[in-house]
This record gives structure tokens, C-alpha cells and sequence, in this order.
């Protein structure tokens, strides 16, 4: 059949079976979970959201990734269904798909508000946020509301946003703001960055991702009390918001959530600007050089050539030269005994080095046990690098002790820095260690591999 017949016959078929659900949400009273059964119909979780940084994206591999795309794969997998996602530009599209009955539910960071629970029905909140006022850092900040009649504002009319300024209106009359539904956050965050225009407002978590690749933002104060994001589901779907409200009640989901937070918030605070600056300075002027390197090496090691950079960025801030008091060198900074180990002879050779230090991690990773999560193994792999893997042994065994889980990145990090008290080392074989080293290491080289690849996009982008 060709192409086009097929693709009319696709297009026919979602037709029909939103036509189905739209049915069975309006025939409720004999059936009790349609949307639920609509789930298990179907075989799949049908998951509304928009590209961006705090929600749904494509990660290394072209895997998908975001805090919310894996929250909602984990309700998914809860339901033993397979997850598909709708990416929509903006919040208008966003909300009319759910309205039209395009997906079970909208997973998208939206936070729950008075007006907005008016029109939509939300399911369990799953992690406090504070809009922010954010603007440029060189310019005159703001400092109270009433500032902000001398300011320029951009936001997103159906973003929470229009709600709170909406509400401040009420107070000060003459207040103003721009609207514009077609701008991610993204682009509305360019235009501040370029003085475009003064402020706009955002939600605390949105800021500590973004500030990392817009450097220059700031926020000149909260403008809102604390406030929850929840997923949105369809009107008149009680029976599914009480599925949604006992799978977050439950240990293993508040455990999952837990891990998933950590996975892409753990490192957001580690934020200077001075350094931040002097960092993408560096990818400019330094990484060049020594980018063929990492991506020959990290080809060779089955490794994501930009986690490589990060590391070596951790190391040395990419100086070949670079020397530490304890005798440590080159790009890698690895020990006389470890580039022995590894077959280097010259330890400030950009390319000995990069190679030597992968192999080494290569090595460290090898030896990761087979029940740590698959997703945690590296950064399992990275503290062993750094503090020694007869150290992650004792602190594995410290975990099961106290109750926690030695698999996972989640729990071992609130361990490790146990092992630099008495009380816990004592008792452990390979004692005292500076454990809090490796959990700052790991989280320096997130960073630095976020911001990274973040600035290689961009780049290319603008090609």
C-alpha cells in the first residue's frame, strides 16, 4: 500500500480510538476506570508534554530523558504498559490535545493552581516550586513588586504565571506584562539574556536547570508562595486520578521519585557564576584541541566522549600540564601508579592521558557489581575513580547496614560521606576515607557534562 495511504489510514485509526475514549469518559457511571481501561486496551500509556530541559528531551544514545518523561515511564511500567509521547510546543497546544482527548494525561511540570483546577483535573503533587521574578544579572534588579511597573515582562498567557500577575493586578493597577504563547521557556529565557527585554517569571526548578546555560540569569526575588506540580488528567476521570493517587502513595514510587529528583536535580545547585563563565569560556578556547582525542578514546571505550571532557574538565580544566601537590598530572591526572597500571609513559600527553584515564574508568566500571542499576553503574564507576573501589565496597556494605540500598547512586551518596566519621569506619575494612570527595566529583562532572552538551547543541544549532 503506499506511503501516503498508510499514513491517511494511521491518521483514520487515532481518529476512531480518541472517538472511543471520548465515549467511554462520557458513559462513567458503567464504567468506572474508562481512561484506565482505555490504557490496558490499547497496551500503552499515551503521554502529553513539551521539549525542554525539566521534562522530556533526547539524551545520549537519542534516549529519551527528563524528570517527567521517566516519572511517567515508571507509572507506565507500574501498569505494565509501554509509554508513548506527544511533545507539543506550548502549553495552549498542550492542554487543548488533553482536551481533545489525545492522551491520558499531561506530564509536562505544571504546577497546580486555583484557576487553573477550575478547568482541569490534577492528579497527586509531586515536588514543590516558587516562581521566581528572573531577570538579567547586570541589569538594575528588581526588588519588590512595586519595581515592576518599571519593568519590561514577558510571559506565557496560559503559564501560571498570568495567573499570579493576574492576581498582583488587583494591587497595583498599573502593572503590565507581554504575552506570547508561541515562546518556550526557552526562547522567552534568550530574550532576557539579551536584554530584549527586562524579566520574566519562573519556577524555582526551571531556574537551577537553566541558569547553567544561561549564566547571566538571576532571580531578583520569589513572587509567589510554594507551589506543587502535578500531573493534569482528563475532566471527569476520577476513577484513573485515584489509580495515579495510590500508585504515588506507595513506597517503591516514593523511592522512584526520590532517585529520578536526584537524577536530574541532585547537581543543580552546584552553581558559581565566575566559574560557570570561566567554563564555557574553556569550551571555546581549550576543548578543541583535545576533542578528536576524546572522541577516538571514547569510541575505543564504549564512553560518551562528553562525559570524558567533563571528567578531564574536573581534573585539570583541560591543562595538559596541570600538577597537583600530591603529584597527580595531566589532563586525566592520574597517579605514577595508575598510568604505570595503564600503560602510560607520559603523563602530560593530552592523548596518553585521555587514553589512560578511560581505560582506567573502564576498568572501575568493569568491576561494578551486576545488581547496581544499570543507569547509576558509571557514576558507581566515577567514585571508585576518585576514592578508591575497596572504598565503595565498604561503603556498599555501610548501606546494607543502615538499612539503605548499595544498587543505587540515590542512597550510596548519603553514604559515602559516613565514611569519614569514626563511629563508621571504625568498623569497616579498608577504613577512613574523605567520602564526601567523590559525591562533589560526580556531581562537578554532571554538571560539567550537562552544560557541555548543552553549548555543543546550541552551537550546532546556529550553523
Amino acid at each position: 500500500m503506499p506511503k501516503h495511504l498508510l499514513r491517511l489510514l494511521s491518521k483514520q485509526e487515532n481518529k476512531i480510538k480518541y472517538v472511543v475514549l471520548s465515549v467511554l469518559m462520557l458513559s462513567g457511571c458503567s464504567e468506572p476506570n474508562p481512561v484506565l481501561s482505555d490504557i490496558q486496551r490499547q497496551g500503552k500509556l499515551v503521554v502529553l508534554t513539551i521539549n525542554a530541559p525539566t521534562t522530556y528531551y533526547s539524551g545520549a544514545n537519542d534516549k529519551v530523558a527528563g524528570f517527567e518523561a521517566d516519572l511517567s515511564k515508571a507509572f507506565a511500567d507500574s501498569l505494565g504498559v509501554e509509554v508513548e509521547y506527544k511533545v507539543f510546543s506550548n502549553i495552549t497546544e498542550l492542554l487543548s490535545a488533553l482536551n481533545n482527548n489525545e492522551g491520558h494525561l499531561v506530564a509536562s511540570g505544571l504546577t497546580r493552581t486555583a484557576e487553573r483546577e477550575k478547568d482541569y483535573l490534577f492528579g497527586t503533587d509531586y515536588k514543590a516550586v516558587q516562581q521566581e521574578v528572573v531577570c538579567h544579572r547586570k541589569s538594575t534588579l528588581p526588588k519588590t513588586t512595586g519595581d515592576l511597573l518599571q519593568r519590561s515582562i514577558l510571559i506565557n498567557s496560559k503559564s501560571s504565571y498570568q495567573e499570579t500577575l493576574l492576581n498582583l493586578q488587583k494591587q497595583l493597577p498599573e502593572l503590565k506584562w507581554l504575552t506570547n504563547d508561541e515562546l518556550a521557556a526557552e526562547q522567552v529565557l534568550l530574550q532576557v539574556v539579551n536584554k530584549e527585554i527586562d524579566c520574566t517569571l519562573l519556577d524555582s526548578n526551571i531556574l537551577s536547570l537553566n541558569r547553567r546555560y544561561f549564566p547571566n540569569l538571576v532571580a531578583a526575588f520569589p513572587i509567589s508562595k510554594q507551589q506543587h506540580l502535578a500531573w493534569v488528567l482528563p475532566s471527569h476521570s476520577e476513577g484513573f486520578k485515584q489509580t495515579v493517587t495510590d500508585w504515588f502513595a506507595k513506597k517503591e514510587t516514593l523511592e522512584q521519585l526520590a532517585m529520578i529528583d536526584e537524577r536530574y536535580y541532585g547537581y543543580a545547585d552546584f552553581f558559581d557564576f565566575y566559574n560557570n563563565h570561566i567554563y564555557l569560556k574553556r569550551i571555546k578556547a581549550r576543548l578543541p584541541q583535545y576533542t578528536a582525542s576524546f572522541k577516538k578514546v571514547a569510541e575505543e571505550y564504549q564512553l560518551p566522549w562528553t562525559l570524558l571532557a567533563a571528567q578531564s574538565y574536573q581534573e585539570s580544566g583541560w591543562h595538559s600540564a596541570a600538577v597537583s601537590h600530591t603529584g597527580v598530572r595531566g589532563l586525566m591526572m592520574l597517579t605514577r601508579s595508575t598510568a604505570k597500571l595503564m600503560g602510560v609513559k607520559d603523563r602530560v600527553d593530552p592523548y596518553q592521558s585521555i587514553h589512560g584515564g578511560a581505560k582506567y574508568l573502564q576498568l572501575m566500571l568493569q568491576k561494578v557489581q551486576e545488581d547496581v542499576l544499570a543507569e547509576d553503574k558509571i557514576w558507581f564507576a566515577l567514585a571508585a575513580y576518585n576514592i578508591g573501589f575497596a572504598h565503595m565496597l565498604d561503603a556498599r556494605k555501610l548501606a546494607r547496614e543502615l538499612g539503605k540500598s548499595p544498587s543505587t547512586w540515590h542512597d550510596m551518596r548519603t553514604i559515602l560521606p559516613l565514611l569519614s566519621q569514626k563511629k563508621y569506619y571504625k568498623n569497616l575494612k579498608y577504613g577512613y576515607a574523605r567520602g564526601i570527595e567523590p559525591v562533589k566529583y560526580i556531581d562537578q562532572i554532571r554538571y560539567f557534562q550537562d552544560v557541555l552538551v548543552n553549548t555543543l547543541e546550541k552551537s550546532l544549532a546556529e550553523q
